[in-house]
């Protein structure tokens, strides 16, 4: 048997490890109009830091039940309709990066209207979930519940490239900050069809007529609100990001497409949803978020003109 080397291998791990820690890396301030995700270096100890990236993870639930021994072939056909079509969601919806991740995906959004097209995708992946849950209990009655879950928050990251050098194959950049973590908390606390946003996506939203509150386009209906409060699991108790909300609805299937387009369009005000918007504004305050949401807007407020230095 060949030597494995084993002793010279971690050897050179620890050689290299105390070389990282001597020194710190360079971190470049960049703007979301420049930053390429093609640019970031490998070798080069230099980090990219964005300062309000938005992530969107989507999330299976269930997938870890579903069989790949004699329902291998139906397992296959559910991995393909849900995670090609979520990360399609994200595509159309202008992600400037995605990346899949087992049964689920992420998506980042940087620069111009990233809170609205992560919002619309994730909507978006909301809604196509509950026909393809549906199809799937229809064509294999005895597979796992299964669909997905949404989680979006938004924040700092620092990014870079890592893995081996001179082999593109070998290597990924990394997103390094609250954003994808916490969405990722996130998803994994809503349950099936549901979609929460940690309290910084909230700050940017909740005056937004078109995601906060129902079209109410039946006769004799008004707008209600749509959002509830919501603890994201497994968040830090000392971290306000951890006050979510949750939305259980989907696009509606008369208005949904005009009210999509309202958002990307950067429309935020319906008259008719005045009285449901003060309700929802309300209801956000009625628990833990009463506390964190002025400074939540604030923040929110300065990161879209380019002020925050969090």
């Amino acid at each position: 048997m060949e030597a494995t080397g084993l002793s010279q291998l971690l050897n050179e791990i620890q050689s290299d490890i105390a070389a990282e820690l001597a020194t710190t890396p360079d971190v470049v301030k960049k703007d979301p109009a420049s930053f390429d995700v093609k640019k970031l270096a490998i070798e080069k100890r230099e980090w990219h830091q964005l300062d309000d990236v938005v992530a969107v993870v989507v999330d299976l639930k269930g997938s870890s039940r579903l069989g790949t021994g004699k329902h291998a072939s139906s397992t296959a056909s559910i991995y393909e309709a849900s995670t090609d079509n979520a990360v399609g969601v994200l595509k159309h919806f202008g992600a400037d990066f995605i990346q899949i991740q087992g049964d689920g995906a992420f998506g980042l959004f940087w620069g111009d209207n990233r809170y609205e097209k992560a919002l619309c995708a994730g909507i978006t992946v909301k809604t196509f979930s509950v026909g393809l849950s549906e199809k799937i209990r229809k064509r294999w009655p005895d597979a796992p519940e299964t669909g997905y879950k949404v989680g979006i928050a938004s924040g700092r990251v620092l990014a870079k490239r890592i893995g081996t050098p001179r082999n593109p194959n070998e290597q990924e950049p990394i997103w390094s900050g609250k954003p994808v973590n916490y969405a990722a908390k996130a998803a994994q606390t809503a349950g099936l069809g549901e979609l929460i946003v940690s309290a910084d996506v909230w700050a940017s939203i909740e005056d937004n007529d078109y995601l906060t509150t129902t079209c109410a386009h039946e006769p004799g209906t008004k707008p209600v609100a749509l959002w509830r409060n919501k603890t994201i699991d497994n968040v830090p108790e000392n971290d306000d990001s951890r006050y979510g909300r949750v939305l259980t609805s989907t696009w509606c299937t008369s208005c949904g497409e005009t009210f999509c387009d309202a958002i990307l369009q950067g429309e935020t005000t319906r008259t008719e949803s005045e009285e449901a918007r003060d309700e929802s504004m309300r209801s956000a305050r009625a628990g833990n978020l009463e506390k964190v949401m002025a400074d939540k807007k604030a923040a929110a407020r300065n990161r879209r003109t380019g002020l925050s230095n969090r």
